[in-house]
């Protein structure tokens, strides 16, 4: 059995403990906060929540600590940090800053003798191995991601700073005919605006001042401003009746031509269509813990992305198994 180790226990946290109780060969060996572990429940039964302070003496009992912090300020901390004691997994998804991230943390991974793998989700993660398949497939092409319907927790609590807001979610929406631009082969060439439109729902405080709040959104820079915004103003009770899950998805495409004078089009395409964008990042962190392990008792070091780790190092099937089902 795998041993797991969780570190934060927050909406990812709680996938990940799924996501081990679902897989055969893993058991989860503790949880570990940053708050008073006495306030934190675990669905888990006999198995203890420990201080963030506790963690590296528990290092002989886990096979793998998975990470999850924050992009923001939490893994580029932390998982240079716990690479020196344990093989992890993280899921940092701060796209511009992979290359740094990497290489900080391949230099503590390596000095420890472990694995670190970053960066694993379905964006970076899926999105990005299939955007590698088919740029190698079709060398002579163009790629288009489109997010979506799906609830952006980042521009989401963006919304939620503005003054007089109470509450508020967001969801990024892909434009219908920029995605059947692309599955028609067309190959558009698409601005920012063009691609995804932006739908928020807002609970305001009472007395706030409405055309505001709307217009404040609306002009927001980095969030709002480049896309065309809708914002609905509804109540605290419709907000958590309609909106209170975490769903997502999206789809990668590649387009292409193959032929002596590329006479002939192509169009690869590949989405996801997520209830729970927390509860499926953390299925793919599981199967990337997994890899991580096995490489690890291989005697590999070092930080590896998902580009690195082969197939194989994902299933608990065996070579046979997988050849003889799913070849």
């Amino acid at each position: 059995m795998i041993r797991v180790g969780i570190l934060g226990y927050g909406n990812l946290g709680k996938g990940i403990e799924c996501a081990v109780k679902n897989n055969p060969d893993m058991e989860l060996k503790a949880v570990f906060t940053r708050r008073n572990p006495a306030d934190v429940k675990i669905l888990t039964e006999g198995v203890s929540v420990y201080h963030v302070d506790e963690a590296i003496s528990k290092k002989d009992e886990i096979d793998v600590l998975i990470l999850c912090g924050g992009s923001a300020t939490d893994l580029p901390e932390q998982t240079k940090e716990y690479a020196k004691y344990f093989t992890v997994v993280d899921s940092f998804d701060t796209h511009a800053r992979i290359p740094e991230h990497f290489a900080n943390v391949d230099k503590s991974a390596k000095e420890g003798g472990n694995i670190a793998v970053i960066s694993c989700g379905w964006d970076p993660g899926m999105f990005s191995l299939n955007r590698l398949y088919a740029n190698a497939i079709l060398p002579g092409g163009n790629d288009y991601t489109f997010w979506g319907k799906g609830v952006s927790q980042g521009h989401s609590d963006a919304i939620r700073r503005v003054e007089g807001v109470k509450n508020g979610k967001q969801y990024t929406i892909p434009v219908e005919a920029a995605l059947n631009a692309v599955r028609n082969g067309e190959n558009p060439e698409l601005t920012t605006r063009q691609k995804h439109i932006r739908e928020c729902f807002v609970v305001a405080e009472e007395g706030a001042d409405k055309a505001r709040i709307e217009a404040e959104i609306k002009n927001m820079p980095n969030y709002f401003a480049d896309y065309d915004t809708t914002v609905h103003f509804i109540t605290e009770e419709e907000l958590q009746r309609d909106h209170a899950g975490i769903p997502h998805g999206g789809f990668v495409f590649r387009t292409g031509k193959t032929g002596w004078n590329g006479e002939n089009s192509h169009v690869i395409e590949y989405s996801l269509k997520l209830d729970s964008n927390p509860e499926f990042t953390a299925s793919v962190i599981a199967a990337y813990a997994r890899a991580a392990v096995k490489m690890q008792k291989e005697g590999m070091s070092g930080c590896k992305t998902v580009f690195d780790i082969a197939p194989a190092y994902l299933t608990h099937l065996s070579g046979e198994e997988i050849r003889a089902h799913l070849l």
